[in-house]
């Protein structure tokens, strides 16, 4: 089995990962013709309704993250996911009926948003922390490197299909796609062999929420993790806004113009999360190398001049930001204790997603107020901030010196108060 591969000799993870990648498939088929409706059908290129979607979708993270966590350290993993899968399976398809008989309104897009963030609220941890009853402790960094490949292959699929779809025979056979694909979930969590599954311990007793939020206030090491990635996904992560934007209203395409787009940038993510996957050990190093291609990519994005350049950029940036978010969230796994990963996690994607209900209608009322290219530029301008402030938080608490010597072969020499300095080949490297 090659290293990229080998955690799908598991035969539970092989089973549980060939459902969920026709399910993403599905999953950006639906973001991609929900996004369309409500741009072309239900309003006139409205990036303020879009952005109240996005944030509608996401809202339920931020409210539901400590009962989320809990719910998922409390209660068997596989079967809250049968439940969330199932609801979500409902929401989708009630969408496709909505659409498909001509009587779909704004507010039900809303509504049905919502009860899908609320669904995904639980589903997300519960799915991440899934993962460590499927595989060992040896192979969880290479499965949770792998579940984004999928994430991303479905992000590299599903969006040209979509617009081919949409573009063919209209909004509503996508949104009946997506609604379809959660079945195989379903079906892979029914056939998962449960004697070789090996649960977390559970929680149990009074006070879990506040056990688990003291957890991450002593550990500043996810402390930080989780601050970069809030500033990530706040500011930086809203492509489905922008993306969207760009197409319709500085390049002026179609949907089929703007479902490429997605799969291109897609390109670049799942090259991230397979080059993530090879790596044994996640580093904070990498995180913030990510970061720092991410704020430069995204700055080349905000000004690219026509479709083509825009779309070329669009790699980099997938690349950057799945490389960041990969190697976060496998810190986070990898580093929590077995009993509180529910929680962590929980707060980890509330974190991460949780400040979308007020970043993507912000990001939204730019696009409207500004132009869309400055949905992208907010973005840049916000990571590059939080860069700026983790080095100077580095450099005044950890006394840590660093320099670029540019030499025929450059060099990043790091040196700390009391050591002798050292000096490591090519990319910035930053150590704690």
């Amino acid at each position: 089995m090659s290293p990229t591969f080998h955690s799908l000799s598991v035969p539970n993870y092989r089973v549980y990962a060939s459902g969920a990648i026709v399910s993403n498939v599905g999953t950006w088929m639906g973001r991609v013709a929900q996004d369309w409706l409500v741009l072309t059908v239900l309003t006139d290129h409205s990036a303020t309704a879009l952005g109240l979607v996005t944030g509608l979708q996401f809202l339920p993270f931020l409210i539901l993250a400590p009962f989320a966590g809990m719910i998922v350290d409390r209660f068997p993993k596989r079967r809250i996911l049968f439940m969330t899968q199932t609801a979500l399976l409902v929401t989708a398809l009630l969408l496709a009926v909505l659409t498909a008989t001509g009587v779909v309104e704004l507010w039900h897009v809303y509504a049905l948003a919502f009860l899908q963030g609320v669904a995904t609220a639980v589903d997300n941890p519960a799915r991440q922390t899934f993962v460590s009853e499927m595989v060992d402790t040896e192979h969880l960094p290479n499965a949770v490197a792998l579940n984004s490949a999928s994430f991303n292959l479905g992000r590299l699929i599903g969006p040209a299909v979509a617009g081919l779809v949409i573009a063919g025979f209209g909004i509503a056979p996508a949104l009946y796609a997506n609604a379809a694909t959660f079945v195989f979930v379903l079906v892979a969590l029914l056939r998962l062999d449960a004697k070789l599954l090996t649960p977390s311990p559970r929680a149990r007793g009074k006070g879990q929420i506040r056990a688990g939020l003291r957890y991450v206030k002593g550990r500043p090491d996810l402390v930080l993790i989780m601050a970069l990635v809030f500033v990530l996904g706040t500011f930086g992560m809203n492509f489905q806004v922008t993306m969207a934007l760009m197409a319709t209203k500085v390049f002026d395409k179609g949907p089929g113009e703007y479902g490429l787009l997605g799969s291109i940038m897609a390109i670049g993510s799942l090259a991230a999360a397979l080059l993530s996957a090879r790596r044994a050990r996640p580093r904070l190093r990498i995180l913030l190398a990510a970061l720092v291609g991410f704020t430069i990519s995204t700055a080349l994005l905000s000004m690219a001049p026509n479709y083509v350049l825009f779309a070329i950029f669009l790699v980099p940036t997938g690349l950057s930001a799945l490389t960041a978010l990969t190697t976060a969230n496998a810190m986070v796994q990898v580093s929590v204790d077995p009993v509180m990963r529910g929680r962590v996690m929980a707060l980890y994607m509330a974190i991460f997603m949780g400040g979308t209900p007020f970043g993507a209608p912000m990001i939204g009322w730019i696009g409207d107020a500004w132009g869309p290219r400055w949905t992208i530029a907010m973005g840049t301008i916000a990571v590059g901030l939080s860069l700026v402030a983790v080095a100077l938080w580095f450099a005044r608490r950890q006394n840590v010196a660093v320099t670029i010597q540019t030499q025929r072969h450059p060099r990043l020499r790091i040196q700390l108060a009391s050591s002798v300095p050292a000096t490591v080949p090519t990319t910035p490297e930053v150590t704690k």
